[in-house]
């Protein structure tokens, strides 16, 4: 079951930065301040390379920053508007 708009990974990262700079955990990181600070705000998506760094900062499974990007992803396409694909009926062997 979807959740109701999914928080994006970018919120939660936040929280866990606290008061620390966007440059600081960039740099930490060995990412650009701007890869960051689009993650930040919900403009790009958390990567697979990027959910292992944040893990490796942070203690928090990479897996679950994947989830909850999956999560929003799904549910941001879900919203859009796109043409419905008919179910495929698979053929039984005789």
């Amino acid at each position: 079951m979807q959740m109701h708009n999914p928080a994006h990974p970018g919120k939660l990262l936040a929280e866990f930065m606290g008061e620390r700079s966007v440059t600081e955990v960039a740099k930490h990181l060995g990412v650009t301040r701007a890869a960051l600070s689009r993650v930040l705000n919900s403009k790009a998506g958390v990567s697979a390379e990027m959910a292992l760094k944040l893990s490796e900062a942070f203690g928090l499974d990479a897996e679950v920053w994947l989830r909850m990007q999956v999560q929003r992803d799904l549910w941001v396409a879900s919203r859009k508007k796109r043409v419905k694909v008919r179910r495929l009926v698979l053929e039984t062997a005789t």
